[in-house]
């Protein structure tokens, strides 16, 4: 432990030495800024020309002033401007003194198959190119300011006084450049990046090796430690002894100056190389998740470093080949080491390395870019603007500066996309993939599928380990919806059937936190002991609160909460991470609460589309029809009644006018109902309705209706259209007529009754006493002839009168299983001879295997005699007198169809034909025989004694035809063989 003293004293003198390194730095620049040395270019090595000392040119750049003097590599250099070059130093005052931009005339000797030649080129001198001290000294910035950076926010860290020695001792590396001037500042400044140069790498490998070994460290004997340490700093101590010999004892040489160079960027990579490999080791060996993200990045950052600068720098150097602009811009990747080694030793919780090393990694390769750029265009501007338009040259220089100022932000852009790509390719897309997927996270509506995505996919993207989804309740409590891999999956208590407090997640109150994070749940002290226990079982590092706004006042409401704990590797999250899940918890808090209305509407929509199909059910059961009209006159609505009524589908009706649904006269009793307040009703309207258009029929048929027109009103009685109930009372019409028709039968049959026991005794009188004439005057023909009227006009009577009693007398029929057509076959054998002699063409059509039916034979015979009689008679007028007659079957019923091509009745023929003793036939004419108006007042009460039907189809003109429907014996199937039907008694 270091003491209070010590700790001053370190600190004393870190600040003096950083002062003095920075004031050093300071001057060194400003004399390297003032001071230019010449050069040609090439690079001169000793040599032997014969017996003379000389130099060789080893390299000859392409363009450069000893190239463009026509020198080549081989050649030996003699003298410059008369002065001998023995040795390098000696050429370097021989140049010095010509000056930059001077002529100097060279004296070469060049190996030609003629033998030897001497040259005399003459060339430029130009200046040295310091550019890459340039870059350099950028690296040492960043060195001195992240060490600088890490002293003053840990500065009682392990490691952070040893990482800002080295930052220091760096700084000094790359800052410290002697300008060749050779005086008493420059030596310092020489000597002082000597002592750099040779104990950077050793502090770097000392770093790696104590980075994470203070345990095994303190086991290690005092002694054994500190040999370890001598080991690692002896080959910087003797490559100091080597450059303190090389000036002190042995000949200054640029060959030995070269090969001491190349010894020094040897053992510097060799040192990167060895820490790089133990940081490796210790990554692969340590299992505490903290040490393993510092160690991944420090891994990172030295390989990131070194292999660029030691491929395409060291190797080139040591091997001898040119050292290109590619290989100097190599070395500008050292800069990474500072950049990951301060994470390692800040240790943010957050894990910000990630974003340090990237963001670093890009401000770097954007900084060397635009540097390129403006040195390029300053370049560009030299040469040719400078040439060719003089005045342009300083205008050159400020459209550099603007070009470069505008270029950095969408150049940094660029490259933090490569760097992300580059460094972390998977995590990269993975993350790409995770906003894509808050994007689409409004698609999904299920709140139980949105919690399974969000608890697949976070996993998957951020390799976490355990991840738990909280949702808020109406009462404000969260409960876990979701999870991946907690102990039970979906823990509601703890393991001692304990209920979880989460109330720590309460993120909606006052100066709360944006997050919650907790690098070690099994102890947050700073929870009470429900809670602790709570964040213990859950083993989570990170909660993070979903808000959205509230829907009354300001501010948001936390709806849900995500869990997150580290990853796979047991690393924490990065700020990066951070800001990525903040912005997804705005989508998860928008697309759950989408949800979650969602839930609610549909749950809503059901309640009304139930609501709404029992109310259409009310209106499809109601056997009248119903329809309603909006204030535009047009149809909304049409149940299943109007459109049987009404013979209309609805597809064909809605969105249509009245006017173009229904006739004028309805349309005019609509409009003028609309104009009066109420509901009105008409009564026993005749309504036209279109036929039925799946019959294909296209006939116009009425139907009578009470039609109720009310307004349609909504909650606060605002008419916004009107309904119209349409009650069909065309069958109770037919029933009322029928009824009356069944009235006038039931009167006739009461007079009917009265009258043939008064008239049958006058009658059988009048007949005895005629017939007792009749034999007293058996001689006397003119008396027979009248007595003979007498009595068939008495028997006439007497039919009329039977056939009144027949009509009202109550009686008993037998009723037994008939064949119609077999009745039709004997009925029409009885007529057949007036048939023929009425010239009357019989047509007939019988059902094959007609149904049965139940009746009496006599009366249906009395029927068919009626009605074909009737048709006989019909047809006295028609030249082409047809008959025809045909029987069917359908739906448990058995027709007949008589018809004739006669003269016809009208409509109002048509209605009283059933009426007793109505009769179109009062005036016969020749051949005819006077009706009595009962045949089909009798045929009309022999089918109702068969519970059948009779229907007329007549027109006049146009013929008529009678179908008599009668119920299949199937239908009909009585109790015993026979029964007995009895007749309505009028008594």
């Amino acid at each position: 432990m270091k003491t209070a003293l010590q700790t001053r004293l370190i600190a004393i003198l870190l600040a003096v030495a950083t002062v003095a390194a920075c004031i050093l730095a300071g001057f060194n620049f400003s004399a390297e800024s003032g001071f230019q040395l010449p050069t040609d270019g090439a690079t001169w090595i000793e040599t032997q020309a014969g017996d003379i000392p000389a130099l060789e040119a080893r390299q000859v750049p392409t363009d450069s002033p000893a190239a463009r003097a026509g020198i080549h590599e081989g050649d030996v250099l003699v003298t410059v401007n008369n002065h001998p070059t023995t040795t390098i130093g000696a050429f370097e005052e021989a140049i010095n003194r010509t000056g930059v931009w001077s002529n100097a005339t060279y004296t070469i000797l060049r190996s030609t198959p003629q033998g030897i030649a001497q040259i005399e080129p003459s060339l430029t001198l130009v200046p040295q190119d310091r550019d890459l001290n340039k870059g350099l000294r950028l690296i040492a910035l960043v060195y001195l300011t992240i060490g600088l950076y890490v002293l003053f926010r840990r500065w009682t860290a392990p490691k952070s006084t040893h990482f800002y020695i080295f930052c220091l001792v760096s700084f000094v590396l790359y800052a410290f450049k002697y300008t060749g001037r050779l005086d008493t500042f420059d030596w310092v400044i020489y000597w002082g990046n000597i002592a750099a140069s040779a104990f950077q790498p050793a502090l770097f490998l000392h770093f790696a090796v104590t980075f994470t070994g203070s345990s095994r460290e303190e086991s290690l004997p005092p002694w054994r430690r500190y040999l370890a340490y001598a080991l690692i700093y002896l080959p910087g101590i003797l490559l100091i002894a080597l450059r303190s010999a090389a000036i002190l004892f042995w000949q200054a040489s640029e060959r030995l100056n070269h090969r001491l160079n190349q010894v020094e960027y040897g053992y510097l990579a060799l040192y990167y190389v060895i820490a790089g490999v133990i940081f490796w080791v210790q990554y692969r060996r340590t299992e505490v998740p903290l040490e393993r993200q510092q160690l991944k990045w420090l891994t990172r950052g030295t390989v990131l470093a070194v292999i660029p600068f030691t491929l395409f720098y060291v190797i080139p150097f040591l091997a001898g080949w040119p050292i290109s602009t590619f290989s100097k811009a190599a070395a500008l990747s050292l800069v990474f080491v500072p950049l990951t080694f301060s994470w390692a030793i800040v240790r943010y919780r957050l894990m910000d390395v990630d974003l340090i090393f990237k963001r670093g990694v890009t401000y770097t390769l954007a900084t060397a870019a635009l540097v390129g750029v403006y040195f390029g265009i300053i370049a560009i501007a030299g040469v040719y603007a400078g040439q060719q338009l003089p005045h342009l040259r300083t205008w050159g220089i400020v459209i550099a500066v603007i070009i470069t100022g505008l270029a950095f932000d969408p150049l940094k852009r660029a490259i933090q996309g490569r760097v992300d790509r580059i460094f972390d390719a998977k995590r990269f897309d993975y993350r790409e993939t995770l906003i894509d997927f808050g994007r689409s996270l409004n698609a999904q509506t299920d709140l139980r599928t949105l919690v399974d995505s969000i608890v697949e996919r976070l996993p998957q993207t951020l390799l976490l380990t355990r991840l738990a989804v909280f949702l808020s309740d109406d009462a404000g409590n969260f409960n876990i919806a979701g999870s991946h891999r907690l102990t039970p999956p979906h823990p509601g208590a703890s393991p001692d059937s304990r209920p979880l407090d989460l109330r720590f997640l309460d993120f909606d109150a006052d100066h709360a936190a944006d997050h919650l994070f907790f690098e070690n749940p099994q102890q947050v002290l700073r929870l009470p002991e429900t809670q602790r226990r709570t964040a213990s079982i859950l083993d989570l590092n990170y909660y993070l609160p979903c808000r959205v706004a509230k829907r009354h006042g300001g501010g948001g409401r936390t709806i849900a909460v995500i869990g997150l704990g580290r990853t796979g590797k047991g690393d924490f999250l990065s700020s990066e991470d951070m800001e990525l899940l903040s912005s997804l918890a705005g989508y998860i808090a928008i697309a759950i609460q989408n949800a979650t209305l969602y839930a609610s509407l549909e749950e809503k929509i059901a309640d009304f589309e139930r609501l709404k199909e029992f109310n259409e059910n009310i209106v499809e059961s109601i056997n009248i029809g119903v329809f309603a009209v909006d204030l535009n006159d047009c149809i909304e609505s049409w149940n299943a009644q109007m459109e049987a009524m009404y013979s209309t589908p609805r597809a064909a009706v809605l969105r249509r006018s009245i006017a173009e649904v229904f006739p004028a006269d309805f349309v005019q009793e609509f409009h003028r109902a609309c104009n009066e307040h109420g509901t009105h009703t008409l009564y026993k309207f005749r309504l036209q309705v279109p036929g039925d258009s799946t019959a294909g029929s296209s006939e116009i048929a009425a139907r009578t209706a009470n039609i109720a027109i009310a307004p349609l009103l909504t909650r606060d009685f605002v008419t916004v259209g009107r309904i119209v109930l349409v009650d069909d009372i065309t069958s109770r019409i037919q029933l009322e007529s029928q009824l009356a028709q069944s009235e006038k039968l039931s009167s006739i049959g009461l007079l009917a009754a009265g009258v043939a026991h008064e008239v049958n005794t006058p009658l059988a009188v009048i007949s005895s006493y005629t017939q007792m004439l009749g034999k007293q005057a058996q001689g006397d023909a003119r008396l027979n002839a009248v007595l003979e009227k007498i009595t068939q006009q008495t028997f006439r009577a007497s039919e009329i009168v039977n056939g009144l009693l027949n009509f009202s007398r109550t009686g008993a029929t037998e009723f037994s299983s008939l064949d119609l057509n077999a009745i039709l076959r004997d009925t029409l054998t009885l007529l057949e001879h007036q048939f023929k002699t009425a010239a009357i063409t019989v047509r007939t059509s019988y059902a094959a295997n007609l149904p049965l039916i139940y009746g009496n034979q006599g009366k249906l015979q009395q029927v068919l005699l009626n009605l074909f009689l009737n048709a006989k008679e019909s047809m006295h007028d028609s030249v082409d007198r047809n008959l025809i007659i045909a029987t069917t079957s359908a739906d448990g019923a058995v027709f007949v169809d008589v018809t004739d091509n006669g003269a016809g009745m009208d409509s109002d023929v048509v209605k009283r034909i059933y009426d007793p003793f109505f009769t179109t036939k009062s005036n016969p004419r020749e051949g005819e025989r006077r009706g009595t108006g009962l045949g089909l007042a009798v045929t009309y009460g022999i089918i109702q004694e068969h519970a059948g039907k009779i229907h007329v189809d007549s027109a006049l003109g146009r013929g008529t035809t009678f179908r008599l429907e009668f119920p299949a014996a199937a239908l009909r199937q009585p109790s015993e063989p026979s029964i007995k039907v009895e007749k309505a008694v009028h008594a």
